[in-house]
């Protein structure tokens, strides 16, 4: 298997490598939050809160968090992104 980061310079490995673990901590606090209220995802929170199954606060505090996490980690993933597409048109430069 080829390393991805033998080939890129050690500074945009680092942000690759950081940007990646804060992907994973947004998922995994994202997940921690819907699981706390047995929800697969923002949508089905929000029907919990809207038919009462579970508390309007501090459920709809935690689905807006919930959002807000989902959110920031598209636009982390976004910037993973661009960083490997830079990063490989580099190296073929």
């Amino acid at each position: 298997m080829t390393n991805f980061f033998a080939s890129i310079d050690p500074e945009e490995a680092a942000e690759i490598d950081i940007l990646s673990r804060l992907a994973y901590e947004l998922r995994e606090n994202r997940s921690a939050i819907l699981g706390s209220h047995g929800a697969e995802d923002e949508a089905a929170l929000l029907q919990k809160i809207r038919t009462g199954v579970v508390g309007e606060h501090p459920a709809y505090e935690l689905y807006l968090a919930a959002r807000i996490l989902a959110d920031t980690r598209e636009t982390v993933r976004a910037a993973v992104g661009e960083r490997k597409k830079l990063a490989v048109l580099i190296f073929v430069l």
